[in-house]
């Protein structure tokens, strides 16, 4: 075994690396880039080692200054995590001949799967079942858009390179081949360089079952199916493992095929092989269909590591050590079901932008595996994913750990930015998904239902206004109480841009009288626990600065008052167009005097390696345009203004 690796990575995944090389009593090197300098993988490793500037191009995707790291640290391996090299064939040759040993497959297996059309071929001459479509070399459009109309509409446009949803487009029509194309090569050639695309047919009623497989260069095996179906704009939401609906005939159909797909290159290491399914009429052997390989350990890991019991980090690091397969295909058994959910920083009801900022607060349950890379105090900043952390449950039954996971979500504390945590819990609670009824399009079917923000009520502004006033211990609750009579003290504050006005009367130490609007609330504090009308609540109370939240199932936001505040527009809305993201000006489409209409498309932001259109919120006349493509901007910041509409002035 190692005595010491480097993790070539960042974030939740070099902790989740390191964890387990500690538990195998190997030591650990990390590295960094000046955003990470302070991160809690650093934190973790026995030795870290800065590799350049924030920008990952600029540090984590400097093969050659890793390497150097590595070498001048005394690490006898690299272990690459996902994202950035970890599917770079290069890198892998250029560890190998610096004389260390890369953790993960060979250089000539990431090329057979590192083009999805070319690796289609080598599926098909395999034995396995491919998706309908064109994945040949010829990019001209006219002749794509042909070789689309043949497989049948819809279809998906896919870059053949990278993945993570980047670079595909579903077309339903003919009508919109030619914009879906065109916008589905820049965002391919801006994330990976490589602008060419695939046509595949697209299934109507689509799942998304992955295989985990593992080989040593030889041999294989499966690690039974995973479930990423609940997905939005192709990007994996929450995913489970077993699939719900799966027979035994169709597992093991679909686990042959995997092993027969990494065979076929002689794989080693972890990695996914990912099959689209028919959901239309039940699971059958007939209805899968190989889409990908991901030669890297997935995201979605710690699902299968739950209901078999195996440490796929652990088992990493023997193969790569020279050890053969740690297990063969009939010692490997599912035990119970596991769910993960990914918490992301991000503004859901402004259509999921990625958020940044600092982590004021974060807690989860003990009860729940919680994957981070981040601590109370870190900042989620605009240089990589606004990932916070993967909560994944296991229980018995699926309805046992589908039940856990909600129960994790409603005890995870997070505090400073906005998250997707209410869209998580919603999900957890739809009665389709509850059931097992789950295919791609389920969150897009549902999506206004599962993006209602939660309501803070007259007993959680209660709590706040306990908060404000400074009577949430019990040594100020006993400063605002007198012997002789009771005292009452009004208390205002901002909830979502509404002033909320309360009266709190306090009773005795830790006895109050709450008035919200309407509502009275006897609100109790018992220890460390908070009672409101004579209810157990289990809600905690936390101060920020300004901010105010309050922990009651969900995560309520409030803010102190500015007695300096003015009332007032700055300006009819729709007037300017902003930032809603830090981000890169990829495209402006419009100059000053041009006339636009509502809808129309009047720039490109990059942010967190996607492409978002900037539209325009109504009819009107270019008044200015502040930016040019390739400009770096900020959060808020005024991009494109009309002008003002007469008697808008």
């Amino acid at each position: 075994m190692f005595g010491k690796i480097l993790i070539a990575n960042r974030g939740e995944i070099a902790c989740r690396v390191m964890e387990t090389a500690r538990d195998m009593g190997v030591r650990t090197v990390a590295v960094y880039s000046d955003a990470d300098a302070g991160a809690r993988h650093v934190a973790l490793a026995d030795q870290a080692v800065h590799i350049g500037g924030s920008a990952p191009a600029q540090s984590y995707l400097r093969g050659d200054v890793i390497i150097q790291a590595a070498l001048e640290t005394g690490a006898e391996a690299i272990h690459p995590g996902y994202g950035f090299l970890s599917e770079n064939p290069e890198f892998v040759e250029a560890v190998e001949a610096a004389g260390l040993v890369f953790i993960g497959p060979s250089a000539a297996a990431i090329r057979a799967m590192g083009l999805k059309d070319a690796a289609k071929v080598l599926m098909i001459e395999a034995g396995v079942p491919v998706v309908p479509g064109y994945h040949g070399k010829n990019q001209d459009a006219a002749f794509l858009a042909k070789e689309a109309a043949a497989i049948g509409w819809p279809v998906l446009i896919k870059a053949v390179a990278g993945g993570g949803g980047k670079g595909m487009r579903l077309v339903e029509a003919s009508e919109g081949f030619f914009d879906a194309l065109e916008s589905a090569r820049s965002e391919a050639l801006a994330a990976f360089g490589n602008a060419d695309v695939l046509i595949e047919k697209f299934v109507t009623a689509p799942r998304h079952i992955e295989v985990q497989v593992f080989g040593d260069g030889v041999e294989a095996v499966h690690l039974f199916e995973r479930d990423c179906s609940l997905q939005r704009r192709h990007q994996k939401v929450i995913e489970e493992a077993p699939a719900p609906g799966m027979t035994a005939a169709v597992r093991a159909a679909m686990g042959a095929a995997a092993v027969k797909a990494a065979k076929a290159i002689g794989y080693a290491g972890a990695g996914t092989i990912e099959f689209i399914v028919d959901g239309s009429g039940g699971l059958r052997t007939d209805g899968f269909w190989f889409m990908e390989m991901n030669t890297r350990l997935q995201v979605e890991h710690p699902v299968t590591e739950a209901i078999t019991g195996v440490d796929l980090v652990e088992w990493q690091l023997r193969v790569a050590a020279g050890e053969g397969l740690p297990a063969v295909q009939e010692q490997l058994t599912i035990q119970g079901h596991s769910f993960e959910a990914r918490l992301y920083a991000e503004d859901v009801p402004a259509g999921f932008l990625p958020a940044t900022g600092r982590l004021a607060h974060l807690r989860f349950p003990d009860f729940a595996r919680a994957d981070t890379g981040v601590r109370g105090g870190d900042e989620i900043s605009p240089w990589y994913d606004p990932m916070i952390a993967k909560l994944t449950t296991h229980g018995a039954t699926r309805e046992i750990a589908l039940a856990k996971l909600e129960r994790a979500l409603s005890a995870t504390q997070v505090a400073g930015l906005v998250t997707n945590l209410a869209f998580l819990k919603a999900l957890t609670r739809h009665a389709g998904f509850k059931r097992g009824e789950v295919d791609t399009g389920l969150i897009g079917r549902d999506l206004a239902a599962l993006t209602v923000e939660p309501i803070a009520c007259s007993r959680t502004r209660s709590l706040a206004a306990l908060g404000f006033a400074g009577l949430t211990t019990e040594k100020s609750t006993e400063m605002g109480f007198a012997l002789w009579d009771r005292v009452a003290q009004d208390v205002a504050f901002t909830y979502r841009d509404e002033v909320v006005q309360a009266r709190v009367v306090t009773l005795g130490a830790g006895r109050f009288d709450v008035s919200v609007a309407e509502a009275t609330h006897r609100v109790e504090q018992k220890g460390d626990q908070w009672w409101i009308d004579g209810q157990k609540t289990g809600a905690q109370i936390m101060r920020f600065g300004d901010a105010l939240s309050v922990f009651f199932g969900n995560t309520y936001v409030f803010e102190a008052m500015d007695p300096l505040a003015r009332g007032g527009q700055e300006g009819p809305a729709g007037d300017i167009v902003f930032a809603p993201m830090p981000g890169l000006v990829k495209a402006v489409f419009v100059k000053v005097g041009a006339v636009v209409v509502q809808g129309e498309r009047l720039a490109i932001l990059e942010a967190m390696k996607m492409e978002h259109s900037l539209l325009a919120s109504r009819d009107g006349e270019i008044a200015e345009v502040f930016v040019a493509a390739g400009d770096q901007v900020v959060a808020g910041a005024p991009l494109i203004a009309l002008v003002e509409e007469a008697g808008e002035a």
